[in-house]
């Protein structure tokens, strides 16, 4: 633990009290591994202050928390980013005419600044700095990361649109990965290691391989390192299982290495789809293609473990109860948009599914079809979709504590849902 926490820091460019006073707010469940090393052990290592949020954080107090700290260094998991974009995203929807142009002018900027770097004519970098001063300075202030020097994201891989976004407001997120069985961090970005879409390099002193590799480079991503542990307590079968004759702990994800080493992680073979025909559908990618063509969708999951042909859950964007941050039934300022830009007046996501809102489905199927044009064949296209009563959440037992989610509790909760798509 005092290894990871040393090296891994050091590799995101976090600094010693002496040289800077790291601070930081701490809010995640600290029964997983990523907010033990962040917030406890790493703080200790470098003399850092760690200012603990409130029980509710992750139920809208946390951006109070961060703009009354102003923290040097920030860590959160894709969907906190992804509930940070989406708020955003409700608030320009309800601003005025000139203040959405002037947010989307400034973006752009940023965003294609990020994306090609800064070699280009002085005219343009000019107007970005304006852009920056005048309106990201602003917004980042909003959020309390006006101070804050790195952005981290863990837990599970980041989609293009969170990036693009953040990057649009000249905020980089570094990913890091890692497991519980590496001590948390075994490859990380940082300031002075980055790639965008990549979770880095592994720390110093720790290796990465891939095994089983298939035509595209993709294989199983494998851990050798101080950062491995030794083994499960008592449980010497799982241990055994776990490692392979020379030492490499299996991740049970997958990924592929470029020629500079940087990671890359493509998914997980437990979430792998293996249709009836033997084809394998990694899910993630088309989940967040949709999610992209249709910014009324909060959540996607493809089923078809085992069957015929892919289908989909979908679920809408709906405000968060403020005590309990349940999903209500109220839709998005960005999901209203939507429904108002494709004919529907539909204000709930309960006149949108029980009466089978026509303009909403069309405009779905529409989305779909999009993505399902760009599909490398006909098994990875989506058949059929249904849209879900409710958002999914902690509560409701589709997402774990750090909002990933659970796919095996979704698919017993929604089991007549998928036995209806197979139907004969």
């Amino acid at each position: 633990i005092t290894w990871t926490s040393a090296h891994c820091s050091r590799a995101g460019g976090m600094q010693p009290a002496e040289i800077q006073q790291e601070s930081i707010v701490s809010y995640l469940p600290l029964s997983h591994i990523a907010a033990q090393i962040y917030d406890l052990w790493t703080g200790i290592k470098w003399g850092e202050q760690v200012f603990f949020a409130e029980p509710d954080a992750l139920k809208g107090s946390l951006i109070n928390t961060l703009k009354e700290v102003q923290p040097t260094s920030h860590m959160g998991v894709p969907r906190v980013w992804e509930k940070i974009m989406e708020k955003l995203k409700d608030a320009s929807a309800q601003s005025g005419f000139i203040k959405k142009k002037m947010l989307s002018w400034a973006m752009s900027l940023s965003l294609e600044r990020n994306l090609n770097g800064s070699n280009r004519k002085a005219p343009k970098q000019l107007w970005t700095r304006l852009a920056d001063y005048l309106v990201l300075a602003k917004i980042r202030n909003a959020l309390g990361l006006s101070s804050c020097q790195k952005h981290f994201s863990g837990a599970a891989p980041l989609n293009t649109e969170t990036l693009y976004f953040f990057l649009g407001l000249n905020i980089t997120l570094y990913e890091a990965y890692g497991m519980s069985e590496t001590t948390g961090p075994h490859c990380l970005s940082g300031p002075h290691i980055y790639r965008q879409h990549s979770c880095g390099k592994p720390a110093p002193g720790c290796k990465v391989k891939l095994v089983d590799k298939d035509t595209e480079g993709n294989g199983e991503i494998c851990f050798w390192g101080r950062t491995v542990f030794m083994g499960y307590l008592n449980m010497e079968d799982r241990t055994k299982e776990a490692f392979d004759e020379e030492g490499w702990l299996h991740s049970g994800d997958l990924g592929k290495l470029d020629k500079d080493g940087f990671l890359y992680v493509t998914g997980r073979i437990k979430d792998l789809i293996i249709t009836a025909g033997g084809e394998n559908v990694p899910p993630i990618a088309i989940e967040d293609a949709v999610k992209k063509e249709l910014p009324i969708v909060s959540n996607a999951m493809v089923i078809g473990d085992k069957k015929k042909f892919l289908s989909m859950f979908l679920t809408l964007k709906s405000v968060l109860d403020p005590d309990t941050s349940d999903p209500t039934d109220i839709l998005t300022e960005q999901a209203r948009d939507f429904c108002q830009r494709n004919g529907s007046k539909a204000t709930r996501v309960s006149e949108i599914v029980a009466l089978r809102d026509q303009a909403i489905y069309r405009a779905i199927q529409e989305g779909i079809d999009r993505v399902n044009s760009t599909a490398t064949n006909r098994v990875h296209c989506i058949q059929k979709w249904i849209v879900l009563p409710r958002d999914f959440s902690i509560s409701g037992g589709e997402l774990g504590p750090t909002m990933k989610l659970k796919r095996l509790a979704v698919l017993e909760k929604y089991q007549n849902e998928v036995d209806s798509f197979y139907k004969e």
